[in-house]
């Protein structure tokens, strides 16, 4: 069993970091306080063709795994972008997954070079105000009108819908009470985000103000028949491809985040002399930077352990799940260590860990709580009877 990187490997994390390199911490800073989208990160990661690193080569992509997908989401996380850079470019990555297994060669055509060349930007509308996790719930309707279905409805922490040109977005086609089972009757469309009929309501958050993060009301969007993605009414089953992707790439994030906290910690420890001594000396300060040097280490594996799994076609729910709870965990403990690490000076935005902090947050919220995931490996790898 290996578990070196390959050459391409090795070179995905070497090009990726070239590019971040060029968007230092003064300009994450700047970032954090003003917000805007880091449109340039996300043009020069089109430039070089990341974009499409896992769309099929047909379609201009590099056709490569999400193992690769993960290594590149970490390594920009881990450049100092952390959360604000990888959301930049995290639908991109994983998001179009149900397009590349389920739509037709035309949808295929027509969808994927614009994402991949970084013309147009997507963001992922699932998520509504009263349905939360309980998807089957969905209350957004797209009503079938001859060659078109027209779409009412709300969505909710849709994030880049400020500055997205498409939306991947899941709406029931069919009637809840007319279905034999909750995840029938949803469908799946990718189409243009028409603002004449869309109305975007940014939210104020805590963290990663670069990257937006809204409400959205839907009010007779006309969205034409070749938008829908495979069958009506088996939208759930399609989402479900990207849900696992986007688990492993959550994780190799929060990895990153955590990393670029526990360098500046670390820098910060070797530098400051209290006492006529570098704190760094103390045993206090020492342990928790190396319990959290441990745990994003156990959790990378993790991470990687799951892509591999999910390349390889194998079952990878339990994995992906796994990898996402462990790597949220140890970022967040590793960026609340920093803040501890640096004193009052963590508290001061200058230092960039009071930042790490509050995107450490992120990863360990969504796309699903811990707690959710907890039940999940009680219930399908445990075999203990269901919770909720």
């Amino acid at each position: 069993m290996d578990f070196a990187l390959t050459p391409e490997q090795d070179a995905i994390r070497e090009s990726i970091s070239g590019i971040c390199s060029r968007f230092g911490d003064d300009y994450w800073l700047k970032k954090d306080k003003d917000g805007g989208y880091p449109a340039e990160l996300h043009q020069a990661l089109a430039r070089d063709g990341w974009l499409g690193i896992c769309i099929p080569e047909e379609y201009g992509g590099a056709g490569l795994g999400i193992t690769e997908a993960a290594i590149m989401m970490e390594t920009i996380a881990a450049s100092g972008a952390g959360m604000s850079g990888a959301s930049a470019v995290h639908m991109n990555i994983f998001g179009l997954n149900p397009v590349v297994v389920f739509g037709n060669d035309e949808q295929k055509q027509r969808m994927l070079p614009p994402l991949v060349q970084g013309r147009h930007r997507a963001c992922f509308a699932v998520t509504e105000p009263n349905t939360g996790l309980n998807t089957t719930q969905l209350k957004l309707k797209a009503e079938l009108r001859n060659d078109h279905y027209l779409m009412h409805g709300a969505k909710v922490w849709i994030s880049t819908a400020q500055v997205a040109e498409k939306m991947l977005i899941l709406a029931r086609t069919t009637p809840l009470e007319e279905v034999k089972k909750p995840t029938e009757g949803l469908s799946l469309f990718y189409t243009d985000f028409d603002r004449k009929f869309i109305e975007v309501r940014e939210i104020e958050k805590m963290g990663r103000k670069a990257v937006d993060s809204n409400q959205v009301f839907i009010d007779g969007l006309r969205v034409p028949m070749e938008d829908r993605i495979g069958e009506e009414g088996r939208g759930f089953e399609y989402i479900l491809h990207g849900m696992n992707p986007e688990r492993i790439l959550i994780g190799a994030e929060a990895v990153g985040l955590g990393r670029v906290a526990l360098r500046k910690a670390t820098q910060y420890a070797n530098e400051r002399v209290v006492f006529n001594r570098p704190i760094g000396k103390n045993q206090a300060i020492q342990h928790p930077l190396a319990e959290s040097w441990m745990e994003l280490e156990a959790a990378w594996l993790m991470v990687m352990s799951a892509a591999w799994q999910y390349d390889s076609g194998k079952v990878s729910g339990a994995a992906a799940n796994a990898a996402k709870y462990l790597a949220a965990e140890a970022g967040f403990k590793a960026c609340q260590t920093a803040v501890m690490t640096h004193g009052g000076y963590g508290y001061a935005k200058e230092y960039h860990v009071e930042r790490y902090l509050r995107e450490s947050l992120i990863p360990r919220i969504a796309p699903i709580s811990p707690q959710l995931i907890l039940c999940f490996i009680a219930e399908r790898v445990l075999g203990l009877p269901k919770s909720y």
